[in-house]
């Protein structure tokens, strides 16, 4: 937090010697802006080409192909790029690419990434422009964004303004579907948040009302797996001293406590698979099971699987206490068991991220756009910024504005892509003239 304060702080000073662009732009700044309205075909035509090769998470080749295609975009900027073999873990793998500047302005991390929900087998495959918007899978989440860091860092190079900023890019191969062990599939993610003095995440963009919004907060998701048992019989003797009550019920109250006494502002549990009988068991991956029973027989096993959303990590904590001891006070003649598998971890709201959000609005106001607001964490889902929050800042949401993510039909608002690489580029230029 005091990390946090400081950056604040150094942030807010440096808006005092930031150029106005909306009344006077700097030579720099004026070139970005008229690059990134030339570069305009050139960044639908990316997107084109990375929607049209399918690069589902579980398409190695296809993850590989999108990474290729971003090299040729990167190297030729002056950027060192780097292919991180992750088939270990189960996927392909993450881009890293590293631009060495000074040395003396904030070192910049900018994320996203290559893979998408859409695999080989959806008829969701190609790109499909109608007027100023298109569909495509994957084309907000993430190709989008992975097209906007590009015409960010297009526009800085043909500025002159990249020469002396220190940037790294990663665009890992797994978000939609992690690789395993997931310490191992982030490894180098975290290491960049260390490196990183602000990062800068690229996912969707919020437009609602017609106001862009920022995202200075993501909520945590832990999955969890509920096991029940109990004595099986006939049900004649279910409730009673030699039976019990059965693990489906043991199941039912301890899934109803939660819903009773857990919830409270931007923490949510959900429990989204439930198989109870004699037997029942959860295929491999936790994703189907299956069941067996009689309505005569009392259920000797139950599972339920699900996720625990938190905003902070002190609040994800007392979740899984209050869980645990919900899931000990068991029914007579019933057992349970509560397991939990951390996924994404918090990113909570500081004053570092509201400062960033500070500087953006500055930025916005000089490109004469109006200021973006905070979204409401509990209206977003989890994403890769949160694994490099706990050693740095971070603003996300800077990706294009869209619709329809993670469903045939997605769309991207091909107009939202020359604003908000506007934004990042003139943002960026700023912080790597910020002293570290």
């Amino acid at each position: 937090m005091l990390r946090s304060r400081a950056l604040a702080c150094g942030l807010l000073l440096a808006l005092s010697v930031a150029p106005c662009l909306g009344a006077t732009p700097s030579a720099s700044e004026q070139r970005m802006r008229d690059s990134i309205r030339s570069d305009q075909p050139h960044a639908i035509a990316l997107l084109e080409r990375l929607v049209n090769q399918n690069s589902g998470s579980l398409n190695l080749p296809g993850v590989t192909a999108v990474g290729e295609m971003v090299r040729a975009e990167l190297e030729p900027l002056g950027f060192d790029v780097q292919w991180i073999d992750m088939r270990a873990t189960g996927r392909a793998g993450h881009l890293i690419a590293t631009h060495t500047g000074n040395g003396r302005g904030k070192r910049v991390l900018m994320i996203g990434h290559l893979d998408t929900v859409f695999e080989p087998d959806s008829p969701f495959q190609r790109f499909v422009r109608n007027g100023d918007s298109a569909t495509g899978p994957g084309i907000g989440d993430d190709k989008g964004g992975v097209v906007i860091i590009i015409g960010a860092l297009r526009a800085m190079h043909a500025a002159g303004s990249l020469r002396d900023a220190d940037i790294k890019v990663i665009l890992t191969g797994d978000e939609e579907s992690a690789g395993t062990p997931l310490q191992a599939a982030r490894a180098d993610l975290v290491a960049a948040g260390k490196w990183a003095d602000v990062a800068l995440e690229y996912e969707g963009l919020i437009v609602d009302g017609g106001q862009d919004y920022a995202t200075v907060a993501r909520r945590g998701v832990t999955d969890w797996e509920l096991t029940t048992t109990g004595i099986t019989g006939h049900s004649s003797g279910v409730f009673g001293s030699g039976l019990g009550y059965g693990a489906n019920y043991e199941l039912v109250r301890i899934l109803d406590a939660f819903r009773r006494e857990l919830p409270e502002p931007n923490l949510t549990v959900n429990a989204g698979l439930m198989v109870g009988g004699t037997p029942a068991t959860l295929e491999p991956g936790g994703a189907r099971g299956s069941a067996a029973g009689k309505t005569n027989i009392v259920a000797e096993r139950a599972v339920a699987r699900g996720d625990l959303r938190a905003l902070t990590p002190d609040q994800q904590a007392r979740a899984v206490a209050r869980m645990q001891a919900i899931v000990a006070q068991h029914l007579p003649k019933t057992g349970a068991s509560l397991v939990f598998e951390d996924s994404y971890p918090p990113m909570a709201p500081t004053d570092g991220n509201r400062g960033l959000l500070t500087l953006l609005n500055q930025v916005n106001a000089d490109l004469g756009l109006a200021a973006m607001g905070e979204w409401d964490p509990a209206r977003r889902g989890a994403a890769d910024s949160s694994f490099v929050a706990a050693d740095v800042d971070v603003l996300a949401g800077l990706g294009a504005a869209g619709s329809g993510s993670h469903a045939e039909g997605e769309t991207v608002d091909l107009a939202s892509i020359p604003r908000q690489a506007l934004r990042s580029a003139v943002l960026i230029e700023r912080l790597s003239r910020t002293p570290r």
